[in-house]
């Protein structure tokens, strides 16, 4: 067996490595792939150190998956080639996800959609992989017919650059800033990175995450829309979406309101989502216990609580859901499609 992790050096490929080593996952041989400029780089992974690769030389050594987090133009580029190989792509960018002939997958809820002959697996976006982790059981139960989200979404979410703004304006605002040392920072002490967002995000929420289209939505906002309806294998719910950007580094939080096709009661719906592989429920307003952002950071769980009913519309649902996006909403997702792979496919 052998894995190929194309992106390693950036934030959400290094995470990748580090979900490989805690889950264990059986592989003879591990490659590290990145830009032409981390050739070379050292990386360490359990005990052993791995030099990094060219993307062109990862496909030539044919491996087994390869789990791509390098942006969606790489991704395009490459994921065909890996695939023409025999490959199993993984693809955490936004690149392939509306295909209809490529799986996009959240293994507790589809992972049937894979098969022997889909050599590019799409990773959907992390707003939407904690959101349908909820919802699954409560469609499967009773119907989807209205969604109503408002994402509260980490600047993690924005990579290296979204979350060095965040430290930057912080180091800045308490008139003590001296640049951070590490990734982002150049050896003279200059950030190499340009501003991840077009305002303040420090003390500030943005309501854009994303960029704008034609139709005033976002694309953080038509990724809620279109992957849920594709993962949730029905193209007639409802939806309607704002995505924010705020200045935290744990993960993302979403409220979500919810219509129902067929009545429910709220211990049922609590039930269902207790009884949902890899979410953890939370919900005791008289303990004031709820997710929250700061407590699911480097989980692999999604949690939810604020679980109610919304009493304006009927069959009406409210809850609040929160993972950490660098993980389930990434990395360990992508991680437990492979094992899926290796278990089923391969």
């Amino acid at each position: 067996m052998r894995i190929a992790v194309v992106g390693a050096t950036g934030l959400v490929g290094s995470k990748m490595l580090q979900v490989l080593d805690e889950q264990k996952v059986k592989m003879d041989e591990l490659m590290v792939a990145a830009s032409e400029r981390s050739v070379g780089k050292a990386i360490a992974f359990q005990g052993k150190t791995y030099h990094v690769i060219s993307v062109e030389d990862a496909i030539k050594a044919r491996p087994d998956i390869a789990i791509f987090s390098a942006g969606a133009s790489a991704s395009k580029q490459y994921a065909p080639l890996f695939a023409a190989k025999g490959t199993y792509v993984i693809d955490n960018s936004s690149a392939w996800r509306m295909f209809p002939e490529i799986p996009l997958v959240v293994p507790e809820i589809n992972a049937d959609t894979i098969t022997k002959d889909t050599h590019i697996i799409a990773n959907p976006n992390c707003s939407t992989i904690q959101m349908v982790m909820a919802l699954a059981p409560i469609h499967k139960a009773y119907g989807l017919k209205r969604l109503v989200i408002s994402t509260y979404q980490s600047v993690t979410g924005s990579g290296v650059k979204g979350a060095y703004q965040l430290h930057r304006e912080e180091d800045a605002r308490h008139a003590a800033y001296s640049p951070m040392p590490g990734a982002g920072a150049s050896p003279s002490g200059v950030y190499q990175f340009p501003p991840a967002y077009p305002h303040q995000i420090y003390y500030n929420v943005i309501p854009q995450a994303g960029d704008f289209v034609d139709n005033g939505y976002t694309t953080e906002e038509e990724k809620l829309v279109n992957e849920t309806r594709k993962i949730l294998r029905d193209d007639h719910i409802a939806i309607t979406a704002t995505a924010t950007r705020v200045p935290v580094t744990g993960g993302h939080s979403e409220a979500v309101n919810v219509e129902t096709e067929r009545p429910f009661e709220i211990d049922d719906v609590r039930k269902l989502m207790e009884a949902m592989p890899g979410v953890v429920v939370q919900d005791n307003p008289s303990q004031n216990l709820y997710p929250m952002a700061i407590t699911s950071f480097d989980k692999d769980e999604v949690f939810v609580g604020r679980i109610r009913r919304d009493f304006s519309i009927e069959n009406g649902l409210n809850f609040w859901v929160v993972s950490d996006n660098i993980r389930k909403g990434a990395a360990t997702n992508a991680v437990q499609i492979a094992q899926y792979v290796i278990e089923h496919i391969l």
